[in-house]
């Protein structure tokens, strides 16, 4: 292992490598500038993660020679990259990613990382974001780890210990933070919509944004919750500091939070410095179907760009133009519905585009992806209620979704649906 300056240690890079970058906020910013600093020297680079904080340089247009970007999980960062052609999107479940570094499918030549300093043994910790990201570490040719001192060191299998590095960047940098976004008046029915749906004694998957964090205020007096998630945010500190999330009713990883990575503030990368209430794994494991539903009474919280009427889940495209990613939800989906007591939930809301089209439409979008097939669906909830898709057939199901579409497309719906079944 050698200690080297961030340009030092990107000086391994050569045209044709591909590259993994650690997602979310332990992104190690500082080696992904001195990458781009570069471009003038490399060609057909290829940059592969899953979402990251940082600015994506490498995915702008005057580096599209140099660079380009594969997602595993399309960013807002590198979203027009994509669209644009200047990079690349692979459908694939979470769950499934690490096998595609450690059985030869996409072999990493260069990995860009940051955890911990070295504790005394000689082991740095990933922080909040373990994730993929140990996998790749371990399956690269030529390991880099950006050591910060700010990086919280978290309990679980977080750990590469100094022998698995090839380079080490010592920095003291402000990690990448996801601010939290309030919630809107509809987005805050839909979360009193789920807090019904969920049980004293749940096991809770929730993802990020302006819904998971107003469904998880909502859960004030609710007793003995339980977390096993691919990830979490803020929104689950007070619950905890509360006593609300205690985990005691898990069956597996009891009195445990068991999540893959973190995305939020300062405070929460205090709240889990060293906390051993957090046991943080690798994805195979917190997004193996088979173990999620070894919790009982699992409420898999999802979301959604648009539900046709025969409950097909359109989450990671636009019509024909990638989105986002497949993400955790199918395999949270899956895990709630074979759980004792589980609740698989889909929310959205009712429109978009300031209410001039439905969510819930007769037919997907030419070209959308089905991220979760009708087979899957059960709860699906908007600001006009909830109603639960599993068992029933095609009509019903029908005639459940246009109840809590906007009313403005009801009538339409209605109409769609009846010339579909005549």
């Amino acid at each position: 292992m050698i200690i080297a300056t961030p340009q030092q240690a990107v000086s391994i890079l050569s045209s044709g490598q591909r590259v993994y970058i650690h997602q979310g906020c332990n992104e190690p910013e500082p080696l992904v500038h001195a990458m781009v600093e570069r471009a003038a020297e490399l060609r057909d680079v290829e940059v592969i993660h899953m979402a990251t904080m940082g600015q994506a340089e490498y995915s702008l247009p005057q580096y599209r020679e140099s660079f380009r970007h594969n997602a595993l999980f399309i960013g807002a960062n590198t979203r027009l990259a994509v669209k644009e052609d200047r990079g690349d999107y692979i459908p694939i479940f979470l769950g499934e990613i690490e096998r595609l570094f450690t059985d030869g499918t996409l072999p990493l030549d260069v990995a860009l990382l940051q955890a911990t300093p070295p504790d005394r043994n000689g082991f740095l910790s990933f922080g909040p974001s373990v994730d993929i990201s140990l996998s790749a570490a371990r399956a690269a040719k030529h390991t880099i780890v950006m050591t910060n001192p700010q990086v919280p060191r978290t309990h679980g299998d977080t750990f590469l210990h100094i022998s698995e590095i090839d380079t080490l960047v010592e920095m003291d940098y402000p990690l990448a933070e996801h601010p939290s976004r309030p919630a809107s008046a509809e987005q805050r029915l839909i979360a009193e919509h789920v807090t019904q749906l969920i049980p004293n004694g749940a096991t809770l998957q929730t993802g990020i944004g302006a819904i998971p964090d107003a469904i998880l205020h909502l859960l004030g007096n609710h007793k003995n919750l339980g977390v096993h998630t691919e990830m979490f945010s803020d929104g689950i500190l007070p619950l905890i500091e509360k006593g609300v999330i205690n985990n005691t009713c898990k069956k597996l990883n009891p009195n445990k939070v068991v999540a893959g990575f973190g995305l939020g503030s300062r405070r929460l990368f205090e709240f889990i410095h060293d906390n051993p209430i957090f046991e943080f794994r690798q994805t195979h494991y917190t997004n193996d179907p088979f173990n999620i539903a070894r919790n009982p009474r699992v409420c898999a919280i999802n979301s959604a760009l648009e539900i046709d009427l025969s409950g097909q889940v359109c989450a990671d495209s636009m019509g024909h133009q990638p989105y986002s990613g497949i993400g955790g939800q199918v395999d949270f989906i899956r895990g709630a519905a074979r759980s004792e007591e589980g609740r698989p939930i889909i929310c959205l809301p009712s429109t978009a585009k300031g209410g001039k089209i439905s969510r819930i439409v007769h037919a997907l979008k030419p070209g959308a992806g089905v991220v979760t097939s009708r087979g899957d669906v059960h709860w699906v909830v908007t600001e006009y209620g909830a109603v639960n898709l599993h068992g029933k057939n095609l009509r019903q199901r029908a005639g459940l979704l246009v109840s809590i579409a906007h009313p403005d497309f009801r009538e339409t719906l209605e109409r769609e649906a009846g010339a579909r079944a005549s």
